[in-house]
């Protein structure tokens, strides 16, 4: 997948991973159409952090959900 173009299926893609890699619980909170293209930069370099990491902290899963809550529309 090419991460380097902006596009509503780019985003779904990263939020999925990002739900599955976090083992978030609520998950119907963080749907893609919650989330535009105008912050598409700030959620792919949420995203590689995630990705790059193998373990988090609750203090850094708050942070990471936090994170993500702004970027919402």
């Amino acid at each position: 997948m090419d991460l380097s173009k902006k596009s509503p299926e780019n985003v779904d893609f990263m939020i999925e991973e990002i739900k599955t890699k976090l083992r978030m619980v609520n998950v119907d909170a963080m749907k893609a159409e919650h989330f535009n293209t105008s912050e598409y930069e700030d959620l792919r370099e949420l995203y590689e952090m995630v990705k790059g990491r193998s373990n988090f902290s609750p203090n850094e899963m708050q942070a990471i959900a936090s994170e993500l809550g702004s970027l919402r529309k």
